[in-house]
This record gives structure tokens, sequence and C-alpha cells, in this order.
């Protein structure tokens, strides 16, 4: 179509004028073509430049829980395995056979617990882990992405945070465009994720590009967890696909399912079936209906095969017989199957069989380190760029919750401008300001802190995940994300105070206006900063809405007005101090009452000043400014507060340890 309208505009000029144009249209088509070719190159190269293939072997590998009453539950029971290049290994067995806990001690990614202990030998390419040049990738059961970031910018973002290798702009877009056209999400390369409020992607759609973000540093082993889970029959289909795609370019892959449709199983070349932590076989998929068969345990007829097996090996806790039953049959299951890997012999091992220990398996293994450890990709400069460009889309795309905000801000200044309207300046007006500002100030803060609850324990978990892949540190992070909300936080309380403070008639002059819209942006800013460090440390997003609320409604109690702070005991002295209601309530009765005069309602009584009034509420403060400074310090300590807690809640994982002697 290009070409059409570039020859017809030729046609149309003049002969003196078409040579010139043709000369150029012809140029810049060819740098077009030079740059096609060069991205067609890079990705060409990437498809077959892989890396080395990598072999991944577990030997003796266990996990113990200590439990209250002192005993040790076992999780894994001194597992062997092997995952092979260019094979689909699948681990299935029923809920709470330690399938999940297989794959995070495999992938290194098994949660730090002081009751929790990790032992035996993991090992790539005959080498204990983590081996230097090999790259994993873990595709964690829960699809995390930012909502308001399309699929190619989220590619983008996680190839120029983590792939050091992938340098220059056209292979990062290359690399992006390869991964896109491989896991088919072609068609939504432009649309944003999306969540509960936002129209995105399918279920489907969110696990290949959870698949995808692994794929952009070129891992040579895929670890994915459940990656069916919550799926229809289709969408599961198409994400195993994607997964059995990967071996065709030798990647090793290893995934864990918990009861796969008949298709699916067929797809498998490998499998590991495991019950209560115990390995009941391992070996080549097709060749596991013949194992049972031996023992006695015949799939029925045209029965999906891994429903037949989950079946065999679940605990049947609906009876104490059912329950011993089973538990018998797994036992004898779990014990033919280590008579027969142990009787196997060495030299012709079995997949699944024991294996000799590494030579150097008496060093300890980093805790939390994967099989393939990536460094960020760029520097801490380019870091912060990035982590600030994707805030900023993350903010200013949200048009809902933009909206929601700005219309909360009116409504609100509306309600308290009808309470307040027009107020006099007689001395019965003083109650009336009093308890104007405190209202605005506490509805500030209130909204500001409640805001950043909603919001950021669930982006901790996204930021959480993407530090254990190395991907940035809790600084550039924390920089960006300030830098991008401030300056749209500041907007809605400026709203807020220009619709209020005209109406309800406080003090007209201009300078008092400027200064009571910077106090409300300064309590926004400390609001949101406290949300920010409960936020962090709140184990999820109903905890915070319950401990920020409760923080706030003490700081509003010791906020100025309903308590004075001369009378308070030593004890609690520091409250109101800390407390940034109070410092943006005593900022705005500063900037409203000093220097004012208030006539009396009845005859006989003198004017009240304004510093009366300050005067009676035992103010620490007699200028706007040091008000500002308090507000402040408040803030930049609450952000050091979240550094910290971020920082203390860094991804800590379980150490491999040698197996202990007994």
């Amino acid at each position: 179509m290009l070409d059409f309208l570039l020859g017809a505009a030729i046609i149309a000029l003049p002969p003196q004028h078409q040579i010139p144009l043709a000369i150029g249209t012809a140029l810049v088509k060819g740098v077009q073509n030079l740059r096609r070719k060069k991205r067609e190159r890079i990705a060409s190269s990437l498809n077959a430049a892989a890396t080395d293939e990598v072999e991944l072997v577990w030997s003796a590998l266990s996990v113990t829980l200590k439990e209250k009453d002192g005993n040790e539950r076992v999780l894994l029971d001194k597992l062997h395995g092997k995952a092979s290049p260019g094979r689909l290994l699948c681990v299935i067995g029923p809920s709470g056979s330690g399938k999940t806990t297989l794959l995070n001690a495999l992938a290194g990614q098994l949660p730090y617990s002081s009751k929790m202990h990790l032992e035996g030998y993991i090992t790539a390419n005959g080498q204990s882990i983590p081996v230097p040049g090999i790259r994993s990738g873990f595709v964690a059961q829960e699809d995390l992405f930012f909502s308001q970031m399309t699929v190619k910018e989220t590619l983008m973002m996680a190839v120029e945070m983590r792939s050091a290798s992938i340098s220059t702009p056209e292979a990062r877009e290359a690399t992006v465009d390869n991964v896109i056209r491989r896991l088919g999400l072609g068609k939504c390369a432009d649309t944003p994720v999306g969540d509960a409020k936002t129209r995105g992607l399918s279920g489907g759609e969110k696990k290949r590009l959870s698949i995808a973000c692994e794929l952009v540093s070129k891992p040579q082993l895929i670890l994915a967890d459940e990656p069916t889970s919550g799926l229809d029959a289709f969408a599961a289909q198409q994400a195993m696909q994607a997964l059995k795609d990967l071996t065709d370019d030798d990647h090793t892959v290893i995934a864990s399912i918990h009861q796969p449709r008949s298709s699916i199983f067929a797809m498998f070349d490998d499998l590991c079936l495991l019950s209560d932590g115990q390995m009941i076989y391992f070996g080549p998929a097709q060749e596991a209906l013949a194992h049972f068969e031996k023992l006695g345990h015949i799939c029925p007829q045209h029965y999906n095969p891994a429903e037949f097996l989950a079946d065999l090996v679940a605990i049947d806790h609906s009876s104490e017989d059912k329950e011993k039953e089973s538990r018998q049959r797994v036992m004898s299951l779990a014990a033919a199957w280590k008579e027969e890997t142990q009787s196997a012999s060495k030299a012709n091992l079995q997949v699944g069989g024991e294996v000799e220990p590494p030579q150097d398996s008496g060093a300890l293994v980093v805790a939390g380190s994967p099989p393939g450890y990536v460094r960020p990709g760029c520097s801490l400069r380019r870091q912060v760029a990035l982590l600030l460009k994707r805030s900023w889309r993350q903010v200013t795309r949200d048009k809902a919750t933009l909206a929601s905000r700005a219309s909360s801000q009116i409504s609100s200044a509306a309600v308290f401008s009808g309470i307040y309207w027009r107020m006099g300046r007689g001395q019965a007006a003083i109650q009336d300001r009093l308890g104007l500002l405190q209202v605005s100030a506490v509805g500030v803060a209130m909204t500001a802190m409640i805001k950043t609850l909603n919001v950021f324990p669930k982006e901790r978990t996204i930021v959480t995940r993407e530090r254990a892949r190395a991907a940035y540190p809790v600084f550039p992070y924390l920089v960006a994300k300030l830098a991008a909300e401030l300056p749209i936080g500041a907007i809605f309380p400026a709203m807020f105070g220009s619709i209020l403070y005209p109406s309800a008639g406080l003090n007209a002059k201009l300078s008092r206006f400027g200064k009571y819209l910077a106090i409300l942006t300064a309590e926004s800013f400390s609001a949101q900063a406290l949300g920010l460090a409960v936020g962090a440390a709140a184990p999820s997003t109903s905890a915070a809405l319950a401990i920020g609320p409760a923080v706030m409604l003490v700081f509003i109690v010791f906020g100025g007005l309903f308590v004075n702070a001369e009378g308070l005991p030593t004890a609690l002295k520091w409250i109101p101090r800390t407390s940034l209601i109070k410092q943006g309530f005593e900022g705005a009765c500063i900037n409203e009452f000093q220097g004012e005069n208030y006539e009396p309602d009845n005859k006989g009584r003198g004017d009240v000043t304004g510093e009366q009034v300050l005067a009676r509420l035992a103010f620490s403060h007699d200028k706007v400014e040091s008000t500002l400074i308090n507000q402040g310090r408040i803030t930049v300590f609450y952000w050091w507060v979240t550094y910290c807690v971020l920082q203390a809640k860094r991804p800590r994982y379980l150490p491999l340890l040698p197996p202990r002697r007994k």
C-alpha cells in the first residue's frame, strides 16, 4: 500500500521533481530493508546460537520440616533423578506430594525457614550448582505483571534488565520479536496485561507471557511450576505445547502438573511420579504403565493415564480404613521402585536411580543460588530510567484509578464546602474553622494512605520476584517509584484545597492560600510514605488495610485538636511530634489564625486574636515553614523505613547441604 501511494505521488509531480523524489524513496526503502535484514540475522543467530546443553542431575535430595512437637516431617525423601536436554520432564502427583517443593529445590528457590532443612546433591553438567555460564529460568505458578504494561513492553523490560549480553537496541528488539513469535503472542503484543479492573490478556496468554519473560535471557534450563493451573483445557494445552516446543531447541525443561489431560500426557518425554514426598516412578513416560502393570496395577482401556497414576498414588483421607489402605499401597509402590533402582547396575543406570555424589560435593552451595544465576543486565542509572518509565506508565495509564481519585477529592471538597460554606469572622466561626482544618487534614491523609495500601502490597510481590531473579536492587526501584508517583500525587490534594479553600471562606490572602495547598500536599506525601512503610511490612493487602487505619487513628487522636500535648505523660510526648496529622493540622491553623482577629458574637466581649486560639492548642511552632520541614522529615523517615523493610525482606532461600550422616 505504501509503495502504491509513493508511486502515485511521484507520477503526480512535475517531471523535474520526479527523479529526486524517486531517488530519495529508493534510499529510504533501502535503509528499511537493511534494518529488517539485520533484525532477521540477529533473530536467526539467537535461535541457532543458543548455548551449551545442560543435564541437571540430583541425588539423595531431601527436604525436612521440624514441627512444633520436635519431630521432623519429610517433604522430600532422598529423591534421585535427571533432566536431559531436548526432553520434557514432568513431575506429577496428588496435592501435597512434593511437586512444588521439588521444583523450588531444583531452582534454588525454596523459601528460607529455620525449621526447614534441604540436603542432597544437584549438579549441572557434572558440576555442583551454581555453575558459571549456565542460565536457568523459573516460571512460577502465579502470573504476576504490571497491569498497564503491554506484552511487548513487559518483554522489553525483561530483556533490558536481565540480559547483559544483548546490548544493542536492534538485538533487544529482535530478541523480543523472536520470543513473541515462538510463543504465539503476536496478536496481543500491544495489549495491556490487565487485571481485575482492566481487561487484558487471558489466563493462557498470561502463562505464555510468563514463559516468554524467562526465554528472553536465553536460559538452557527452564523449570515451570504448575503451568496449567487455573487454565481451561485449550489454554492448558497451549501452555504445555509452548514448553514442549522448547525441547526442539535442546532446552532442558522440567514442569510440575497436578492432573494433566491425556493429550498433555502424550507430550511428556520423562515422568517423575511423587506421592507423600517419595519417588514412585522415574523414567520414560510411555513406559510408566508397563511398570505398574508388572506390579498388578493395570490402567483400564481408554482411561487417561495421568488420572490413573494420580489416583493410584493418592492418599484417601475419607476414612481411617481407606487412609491406611492407600498409605500401604503407596509405601509398597515406593519400596518396589527403590528395589528396582537399587538392583540396576550402576554402569547401566536407569533414570531416577541413585548416582554417585559429585567430586566437589563437600562445598556448600550458596543459599538461594539456582543452577544458573543471571546478573543485572544494565547499570544502576539505566535501572532507574527503566523502572521510572514503567512506574510512570503504570500510574498514568490507570485511567480508572485516576478518575476515581479525582472524583473522590472533588466530591469530598464539595461536601465540606456545603457544610462550612462561607464561614464568618465571628468567634463562633473559630470552632468551625478548627473542625474544617482537622477533617481536611484527616481526609487528605487517609485518601493518600488507603490508595497506597491497596496497590503497594501487590506490587511488592512482583518486585520481590524480580529481585529474586537479580534484575535490580531496592534502591533504584524505590527512587523510580517515588519520582513517578509524587508529581501525580500532588495533583489531588491541590484539587481538593482549590475547591474547599475559597468555598469555605478561609483566610483570603493569596499567600495563605498557596501555603494551605503546600500543607495539604506535604501531608499527602507523608501519608503515602506511611502507606509504603505499612505495605512493605504487612504480609498481605488485607493486613495492610487493617494496620494502616489503626496507625492513622492514633495519629488523629494526637493530632492537636482532641488531646492537648502539654498535658501528656512524658512517655507519650513523642507521638504528637511524629503524627503527620498533628503537623498538617498545626500548619493549617498557623496559616489560618496567625495575625487575625475575630469579632465577639455578644456585646461586652472583646476581640479574640488568632494567637490566643493557637496558644490554647499548645502548638510548638509559630511558622508554617517549620511544620512543612517536620512533614518532610516524617516523609523521609517513612521512606527510609520502607527501604529497610524491603531490604530485610529480600528473597532468601535454603542452602543446599550435603546429606547428613546417620
